[in-house]
């Protein structure tokens, strides 16, 4: 039975998927968004090298950091994994994700480039100004990507993201065929881990692996949108000292994984909920 492992960032998903790995046999599969990207490891926190050589890693690295890579195509990545005879251990902090893997993805079109190019142009602010009152109800309207994907969604095809949702086919994988755990952490515990964590990738080489990536820096990416990245980047260029992109880093993260526990308390309830061993 396939385990699904779920929950904010630095709350200690991977050393579970891990120990399960290790102790009862699998594989294990990336469902984050930003550890796709093959030019990060160190500022993304991916599994290290040593850890990969444990147990089998999949999804991890798998996409260049020019191309665009949507939970469609993770979706269609993951699939594979769910028929073959090892385990898989899924992994990740990107609820949509898994959302999309336990209770299906709605068939839409692929974006036209200049649909996607205009969006790019227009503020947070713009975007929402032209979707209608449900949909800004039903996202997460501080999440530029989730709302920028619903206005490329209605610009291309006429019709808001939730009517397309409302014919999403069945899951590829049901919550009843799996073992779904979601972390439930406690603010104050889960923000001392992020600040440490933080610490530990300036300490790996955060900095050398972002600076080998600034002659292609592009704000407009995803891949150059992941927590740190932006930051540290501005330092490199002079803009702001390190210990001012540590701070906005952490901020960053703080809001991301508020707005993780969010998601995950909302759309996750039928999830088994747990709590970390260093935890209360």
């Amino acid at each position: 039975m396939p385990v699904l492992i779920a929950g904010p960032t630095a709350s200690g998903k991977s050393a579970l998927a891990l120990q399960i790995a290790r102790e009862q046999g699998g594989v294990i599969v990336n469902a984050d968004a930003s550890q796709v990207y093959d030019c990060w490891r160190i500022v993304t926190a991916r599994p290290s090298v040593e850890e990969e050589a444990q147990v089998a890693h999949h999804l991890y690295g798998h996409v260049g950091w020019q191309q665009p890579y949507s939970a469609g195509h993770w979706l269609r990545d993951v699939s594979p994994f769910l028929n073959r005879p090892e385990r898989p251990i899924i992994v990740g902090g990107t609820g949509l994700y898994f959302s999309t893997l336990t209770r299906g993805m709605a068939n839409i079109a692929p974006i036209p480039a200049e649909i996607r190019l205009g969006g790019d142009a227009l503020s947070l602010e713009a975007l929402l100004s032209d979707l209608d009152p449900l949909t800004i109800d039903a996202i997460d309207v501080a999440n530029r990507a989730r709302v920028q994907r619903a206005w490329e969604v209605q610009t291309a095809t006429g019709r808001s993201i939730l009517d397309w949702q409302a014919d999403t086919p069945p899951p590829v994988l049901a919550l009843s065929d799996c073992f779904p755990i979601v972390f439930d952490v406690a603010r104050d515990w889960l923000l001392a881990r992020i600040m440490r964590r933080f610490d530990v990738m300036l300490q790996q080489g955060a900095l050398d692996e972002v600076a080998a990536m600034l002659d292609r820096f592009d704000p407009t990416l995803p891949a150059f949108r992941a927590i740190g990245v932006p930051e540290i980047a501005a330092h490199l260029r002079g803009e702001i000292t390190l210990d001012q992109a540590r701070d906005r880093a952490g901020i960053a993260t703080r809001q991301f994984a508020k707005r993780q526990r969010t998601w995950f308390r909302s759309k996750m309830q039928d999830w088994h909920h747990v709590v970390p061993d260093e935890y209360g």
